[in-house]
């Protein structure tokens, strides 16, 4: 029988999904439990950060449901949309999980980015403590959100042993892991293989749609750069063919514009791939140097050359691969995680 007080963690829609916020955030409800936690896991809507007002509500009346003494831990797309009038009737001690801010996300319009920082701002004045991915979220919220450095714990995330199995494909395979949205920088990506035709590679960009007009737009593109026989959009994979693809891989290439943390980077690792990617957000404390090479943001012309050299130079390739099978047999586990949140949560 457990000792461990019981808590709460609330998760708009399915908690499954392949995202790299979702991953975390079921993974430590799963390794909570696992390590004797008894954690209630809340089910609130699929609507958030654009809820409508039936789910807003029903949000609060479940979250305000709860118990003064049962800490609540609130996923980032609700906390930071979320009426603060509402969240301010939970009685249970709350814990913000925020990986990256919303108003931060890439492609809002500013009106809307300055509404959901300022709602943010104004909803981690209720929380007792907030759980970050990263020390660069943390950096944010204390820099820009004026919240005090106490308040805050980085709880990175937990990752699987390292997979030393390689089964690399010919041509090399450039593989991109992540989202058919904005931020994460496919377009630029398939531009920068649009530069480099010469040379002898195969890519594939693997991700559910998040943005239906993305997806439209990078298929257009990749058509009108007569790559279709080159690039491949293989959609949403299960965790079994995701791994293969890693295995498979020669390079892992991520055009992010922007980073709370990046999983799929630390899956990179975790594989011993070469990585470029780009120098923002938490992607400079997530790739050490030696593992991978981080151009500046929408510089097509810089990925395309970092992905050149890659390709070109065997011995750069190797010893890139060398620092990131290093460092991805260091990387937390997800009982490590839950440590640093079983802290949060007391005894």
């Amino acid at each position: 029988m457990s000792t461990k007080r019981p808590a709460a963690f609330a998760i708009p829609g399915d908690a499954t999904q392949k995202t790299g916020g979702y991953i975390y955030e079921y993974e430590l409800l799963q390794a909570l439990r696992r390590n004797g936690r008894p954690v209630e896991h809340i089910e609130l809507g699929a609507g958030f950060p654009d809820p409508t007002p039936a789910e807003t509500q029903a949000a609060i009346d479940a979250m305000a449901a709860l118990s003064e003494d049962t800490p609540l831990i609130i996923d980032g797309l609700v906390f930071g949309s979320i009426d603060t009038a509402g969240l301010a009737t939970v009685k249970a001690p709350i814990i913000a999980m925020i990986h990256h801010p919303l108003g931060l996300e890439t492609g809002l319009s500013p009106e809307r980015s300055a509404y959901l920082l300022q709602r943010e701002a104004d909803n981690l004045a209720l929380a007792q403590a907030v759980l970050v991915p990263s020390p660069h979220t943390a950096r944010i919220l204390k820099d820009h959100f004026g919240v005090a450095e106490d308040k805050i714990t980085i709880a990175l995330p937990g990752f699987r042993p390292s997979d030393p199995v390689k089964t690399p494909l010919f041509p090399p395979l450039i593989l991109s892991v992540g989202l058919l949205a904005e931020r994460k920088g496919h377009d630029v990506l398939v531009s920068a293989l649009g530069k480099i035709r010469d040379l002898d590679w195969q890519a594939q960009i693997v991700g559910k749609t998040h943005d239906p007009s993305v997806e439209a737009g990078l298929r257009s593109q990749i058509a009108d750069f007569n790559l279709s026989d080159r690039i491949t959009m293989t959609g949403l994979l299960n965790d079994a063919e995701v791994i293969t693809r890693y295995r498979q891989a020669t390079i892992f290439a991520l055009a992010t514009r922007y980073e709370g943390y990046g999983i799929v980077l630390g899956e990179a690792l975790l594989h011993g791939l070469p990585i470029v990617t780009c120098r923002t957000g938490a992607v400079p404390d997530t790739v050490p140097e030696g593992a991978g090479i981080l151009v500046p943001v929408d510089d097509v012309e810089a990925f395309a050359n970092a992905l050149r050299r890659l390709l070109s130079d065997h011995d750069m390739r190797q010893a890139m691969s060398a620092t990131s099978s290093q460092t991805g047999r260091s990387l937390p586990s997800w009982n490590d995680t839950c440590g640093v949140v079983d802290q949060v949560l007391g005894p």
